[in-house]
């Protein structure tokens, strides 16, 4: 059964409840790879928002739904995030990079990631069951189906904490980011599910950081900058790459490349210096290269977490900065949240 996810629409804040017409229900935003599992008598599918399914890179998931949830007369169908935990026992948290690394084209590497990091599944939404699909059904109606169906779910899987308490979830939006996760997620409680729609609304961070313009990538089209590479400098004096800024106009692109013309690094041949970017499995194929510019330009950007020392999105362009000093722009600026055991949010 292939089903298109329902999708959430960015507020930029929680929304009050009576916002909505039959009122929202509220739960933490999950960050990892989202997947509507289906579950058919012994067969598992875990599909994903993209074209590629997720099934062959997590053998521990779909063992983990044969055995809970097999053998059934009827297909189950459930939404929710393929996630990753990393830490000691009491201060644990999701991990984003080696959720990343579990996609390997290897079958080899996959088995050996499987038991190395093994992943969890959560589940926010049942779409079918007992032989009827439920996805005319109100949200509350299948919350309490999804429910009453996992009530013995078993580590790996889990199902999604909820709350229709509004001042709870700014506190979740606050505190269960310190284990990793990036936002709340409001549902209208009395709507179907609609496929492909953004009929959701999530609320995510928003944080502003001064960072050095580093270099710069060419548009795809050929013309104007496609993304500017930032940079913050360490405690050892290093200017570390922490992410980049895309986005922009077609007017903007073209513009950038004139306002960035007095910084870019040249050759004793007063040709541009470019360097090779970061690649990942996700890169391969791509031209990576970009114009390198003199460490010199600050700009403000607007962006919402990070992931070790990256932004874990790309950010957003504010401002330019020409009051700043280049070497000001260091890691102690970034706001750090504190420290919250992901147990604490699955149990």
């Amino acid at each position: 059964m292939e089903i298109a996810p329902m999708l959430a629409k960015a507020v930029p804040d929680v929304p009050e409840p009576d916002s909505v017409k039959g009122g929202l229900r509220y739960e933490p935003k999950w960050d990892g790879f989202r997947g509507i599992v289906t579950v058919d008598g012994d067969d598992v599918e875990i599909g994903s928002r993209g074209a590629k399914p997720l099934t062959r890179y997590f053998p521990e998931l779909v063992a983990a739904f044969r055995t809970q949830f097999g053998g059934r007369d009827h297909p189950v169908v459930l939404d929710g995030e393929v996630v990753l935990r990393s830490g000691e026992p009491g201060n644990e948290r999701l991990d984003w990079e080696a959720l990343s690394q579990r996609i390997h084209p290897a079958e080899s590497r996959i088995t050996k990631l499987s038991v190395e990091t093994p992943a969890q599944f959560v589940a926010f939404d049942l779409l079918a069951a007992d032989g009827a699909g439920l996805t005319d059904l109100p949200f509350d109606e299948r919350r309490a189906r999804l429910e009453a169906l996992a009530a013995d779910l078993e580590d790996p899987l889990f199902v999604t904490r909820t709350t229709l308490d509004v001042d709870l979830a700014r506190e979740w939006l606050t505190t269960f980011e310190g284990a990793g996760l990036d936002g709340v997620v409001a549902k209208p409680r009395t709507r179907p599910y609609e496929p492909g729609k953004r009929s959701m609304l999530k609320v995510k961070h928003h944080r502003t950081a001064d960072v050095v313009a580093i270099g710069y990538r060419i548009h795809k089209s050929g013309t104007g900058v496609g993304s500017l590479l930032v940079g913050l400098y360490g405690d050892d004096g290093e200017l570390r790459q922490v992410g980049g800024v895309s986005a922009f106009s077609d007017k903007r692109r073209v513009q950038l490349v004139d306002e960035l013309e007095s910084v870019v690094l040249r050759d004793a041949d007063g040709r541009p210096v470019t360097g090779d970017g970061e690649r990942s499995r996700f890169s391969s194929g791509r031209d990576t290269s970009f114009v390198r510019l003199q460490p010199s330009v600050v700009l403000e950007v607007r962006y919402d977490q990070m992931e070790g020392a990256r932004f874990r999105h790309t950010v957003q362009f504010e401002r330019w900065r020409p009051d700043r000093d280049a070497r000001s722009c260091g890691f102690e600026q970034l706001e750090v949240p504190a420290a919250y055991d992901l147990r604490d949010v699955l149990d």
